[in-house]
C-alpha cells in the first residue's frame, strides 16, 4: 500500500510537469507581450518590456527639434544610440521639409542623395523602420519614422530644409543596463522536484545543475525529459482507481507522436521558413490514425527551418516623379530607380550591374501642368499727358490665358512684360504767375486778422510771354485786415485728433475742446460753463483704418495647480475674425501658450511646536518603519509626520 502511494505521487507529479511545462513554453515566447504565465501571475508588464518592472530598467528620451531660419539642405536632429528600442520620430505639423535616416557608417537608409524614397519598410541597424507619408493633399499630418527596436548600431536622423519652422518631436527608449537572459540557476535556488515551486517554474536537473527549460527543449520523442514512463514506476500487486492523468498516461503507451515530414518553404527565393508536421500513429504499427488519439499537450513544438536561402533576382525599384521643374509649359521631373535585391527576408540596394538583364525605366521625363499665359497689347499709345514739357504715354497690356480670358499678372512672366508707359517731349512751355481775388472774408470777425489769395506758377501757351519762368518775385499770398474792436466773447476751440485706438477693425479717437473768451488779439481759457450756451463740438469720434483678420484671443491665467514644488497653470486660446467669430485662419506657429508651468519654489512643512522628536535617533524608528505605533509616532512626532508628507512607507 505504501509502494502504491509512492506511484501515485510520482504519477501525479509527472502529470502536472507535462501538463504545466509546454503551457509554461507556450507563452513565453519572443512575441508575447503579456506577463499572465506561469512566472509573473497577473502582472503589469512596464514600458522597458519587463514583466512586474518598475520602470528602473530603461530611460525615456524624448525632445522637439524647432528651428526658424536653416539653410536649405540636410540637418541633423538626433543621434540614436546603439540598443535604443520604441523609436518615433514625427513632424508636428505637416510642411514641405523631408525627414531623412542614415546609417552608422554614413549609407542612406531613407531619402538620401536629394533623392526622396517611397513610404514603406525599410530595414537599418537590425530591425524594420516604417517611412510614412501622409496624402499630401487630404491629410494635415507630417511625416514619421517609426521603429521597434532594439538598434544594432548608432542611426542619424536628419531633416532636408525647405520651409521656415520645422518641428519634430522625437522619442526613443534606451536602457540603463544589459537585458536579463536565461541563464542555468545555481543548485542553492533550486527546490527538489518533489516541491512545489519546481513544478510551477518548469525547473529540472541535470548533473547537479538546475535549469530553467526553455521553448522547443523540455520534450523528446513526444516526451517529457522528467517523465516517467510506465515501465520506470514500480509495480504493485494491489488494485486502485486510476485517475485522469493515469488513464491519459496508459493512452500514450498506444499513440504517439510521429514526425511526417515538412511544410512548404513560405518563399521562393531570399531565404524562407518550414516547419515540421507531425501525426497521430498507432506506436506499434505506426498506422496513422485521428488526432484526437493522441494527447494534444505532448504534440511536440514545430521546429521552424530555413529553406530557398538563394537571393531572389534582382529588380529596378522605381520611386515616385518629383513635382514639375515649371508650373507652366514644358518642364522636366525625375525619379529615383535603385537596383534591390532580397535576401535573408531583406531588402537591400546593390550595384545596377546585377539589373543589366532588366530593361532601365526612365529617371527623367518631360512634363506639362498647363499652357502658360502670355502677354497681349489691347491698347495703341495714349497722347502725351501734356500739352507741353515731358509727360507720359501710356498703353494698357493684359495677361491672357490659352483660353482668351485676361486673368492676375502673375500668371504670365513678369520678366517678359511688354512696356506699358514711356515719356514723351511736347516741347518747351512758358510760365507765368497766376492770381486768384482776394478772400472777402477777414480771418478774423473782430480785430486784426488777414485775406488771402491764391498764387501758383503755370504754364502759358500765350507765345509773347518769356520762356524763361516765373521767377523768384513771387505776388503776395495773404494781407492783414481789420474790421473793428471785438467784445468779451466766449467760443469752443478743438485741438486735432489723436490716434485711433486701434492699428485694424473699429476703433475710437478723440480731442481736446476748451471754452476761450478772445478780447482783441488775445485768449483765455475761461470755465466750460459759460460756453453751454454754445453747442459742443464733439470730442471723441469713431475710427476704422483697416480690416485685422483673424488674430489670436487669449483668456487671463488661472491659478497655479499647486502651491509649490512645480504646478501648472492653463488659459484657453481662440482664433477670432473681425466679427468676433471662431476662424481657422491664424498662423499656427504665432499661436500662444495655452499651459505654463509655476511655483517651482521648494513646499516649507508648517512647523507644530507641539510636535518635535524627544530623541536623536529618530531616523532609525522612522526606517524600521515603527511609526505605525502610538509610542514611537508620539515619541519622533516631527520624523513620523515629515516622512508621511514625503510618502515614505511607515506600515509594517
Amino acid at each position: 500500500m505504501k509502494t502504491n502511494g509512492i506511484c501515485m505521487t510520482l504519477s501525479f507529479l509527472c502529470y502536472y510537469l507535462c501538463e504545466s511545462l509546454p503551457q509554461y513554453n507556450s507563452q513565453h515566447r519572443k512575441e508575447d507581450v503579456g506577463c499572465d504565465d506561469l512566472l509573473v501571475s497577473k502582472t503589469i508588464m512596464d514600458k522597458c518590456g519587463v514583466c512586474g518592472g518598475d520602470n528602473s530598467a530603461c530611460e525615456i528620451i524624448t525632445g522637439t527639434f524647432k528651428h526658424s531660419v536653416l539653410s536649405v539642405g540636410y540637418h541633423k536632429i538626433i543621434e540614436i544610440p546603439k540598443g535604443a528600442t520604441k523609436i518615433n520620430i514625427t513632424e508636428m505639423v505637416k510642411s514641405r521639409n523631408y525627414l531623412a535616416l542614415r546609417n552608422h557608417h554614413g549609407e542612406s537608409v531613407i531619402n538620401g542623395n536629394w533623392a526622396i524614397d517611397r513610404p514603406g519598410i525599410y530595414t537599418a541597424a537590425g530591425t524594420t523602420v516604417t517611412y510614412r507619408r501622409p496624402n499630401e493633399i487630404s491629410s494635415k499630418a507630417g511625416e514619421s519614422i517609426i521603429a521597434e527596436g532594439p538598434t544594432s548600431e548608432v542611426l542619424y536622423v536628419y531633416v532636408i530644409y525647405q520651409q521656415p519652422r520645422p518641428s519634430v518631436y522625437y522619442e526613443y527608449i534606451v536602457p540603463r543596463d544589459n537585458v536579463f537572459s536565461i541563464q542555468p540557476i545555481p543548485n542553492s535556488e533550486i527546490q527538489p522536484l518533489g516541491e512545489a515551486l519546481s513544478s510551477q517554474l518548469g525547473v529540472y536537473t541535470e548533473n547537479g545543475q538546475g535549469y530553467i527549460l526553455p521553448d522547443g527543449e523540455n520534450f523528446v520523442n513526444g516526451v517529457h525529459t522528467n517523465q516517467f514512463l510506465p515501465e520506470q514506476a514500480a509495480p504493485t500487486t494491489e488494485p486502485y482507481e486510476l485517475y485522469p492523468w493515469e488513464e491519459r498516461r496508459e493512452r500514450q503507451t498506444v499513440y504517439n507522436w510521429k514526425h511526417a515530414g515538412m511544410t512548404e518553404c513560405s518563399a521562393t527565393c531570399g531565404k524562407g521558413i518550414r516547419f515540421l508536421i507531425f501525426i497521430c500513429v498507432e506506436r506499434i504499427t505506426h498506422e496513422q490514425v485521428s488526432e484526437n488519439l493522441c494527447d494534444v499537450a505532448m504534440r511536440p513544438t514545430p521546429e521552424e527551418d530555413t529553406c530557398n536561402s538563394h537571393p531572389c533576382p534582382a529588380f529596378w525599384d522605381v520611386g515616385e516623379w518629383s513635382e514639375c521643374s515649371k508650373t507652366c509649359g514644358p518642364g522636366i521631373q525625375h525619379r529615383q530607380v535603385l537596383c534591390r535585391q532580397a535576401y535573408s527576408n531583406q531588402t537591400t540596394t546593390v550595384h545596377p550591374h546585377r539589373c543589366h538583364h532588366l530593361e532601365t525605366p526612365e529617371t527623367t521625363s518631360t512634363c506639362q501642368l498647363k499652357i502658360c499665359s502670355e502677354w497681349q497689347i489691347h491698347t495703341d499709345w495714349t497722347s502725351c499727358s501734356v500739352p507741353c514739357g515731358v509727360g507720359q504715354r501710356t498703353r494698357d497690356i493684359k495677361c491672357v490665358d490659352n483660353l482668351g480670358d485676361v486673368v492676375d499678372d502673375e500668371e504670365c512672366n513678369l520678366n517678359l512684360k511688354p512696356e506699358d508707359s514711356k515719356n514723351c517731349d511736347a516741347g518747351p512751355c512758358a510760365r507765368s504767375w497766376f492770381l486768384t481775388e482776394w478772400s472777402e472774408r477777414c480771418s478774423a470777425e473782430c480785430g486784426n486778422g488777414t485775406q488771402t489769395r491764391g498764387v501758383v506758377c503755370l504754364m502759358n501757351h500765350i507765345s509773347s510771354l518769356p520762356l524763361e519762368g516765373c521767377g523768384n518775385k513771387k505776388p503776395m499770398e495773404s494781407k492783414p485786415c481789420n474790421f473793428g474792436p471785438c467784445n468779451e466773447e466766449v467760443e469752443w476751440y478743438t485741438g486735432p485728433w489723436d490716434q485711433c485706438s486701434t492699428e485694424c477693425g473699429n476703433g475710437t479717437k478723440s480731442r481736446s475742446v476748451v471754452c476761450l473768451k478772445r478780447s482783441n488779439s488775445s485768449f483765455m481759457v475761461v470755465e466750460l460753463s459759460e460756453c453751454s450756451h454754445l453747442e459742443k463740438p464733439p470730442t471723441e469720434n469713431n475710427c476704422y483704418l483697416k480690416k485685422c483678420g483673424a488674430k489670436w484671443f487669449t483668456t487671463e491665467w488661472s491659478a497655479c495647480s499647486k502651491p509649490c514644488e512645480g504646478g501648472y497653470k492653463v488659459r484657453e486660446v481662440r482664433c477670432l475674425a473681425d466679427d468676433m467669430t471662431q476662424s481657422g485662419s491664424c498662423d499656427p506657429f504665432l499661436m500662444p501658450e495655452d499651459r505654463e508651468e509655476c511655483n517651482f519654489h521648494q513646499c516649507i512643512p508648517e512647523i507644530d511646536e507641539n510636535c518635535k522628536d524627544m530623541y536623536f535617533n529618530c531616523n532609525v524608528v522612522v526606517q524600521a518603519r515603527l511609526c505605525v505605533y502610538s509610542y514611537y509616532k508620539t515619541a519622533c512626532c516631527a520624523s513620523c509626520t515629515n516622512a508621511n508628507r514625503r510618502g515614505v512607507s511607515v506600515r509594517r
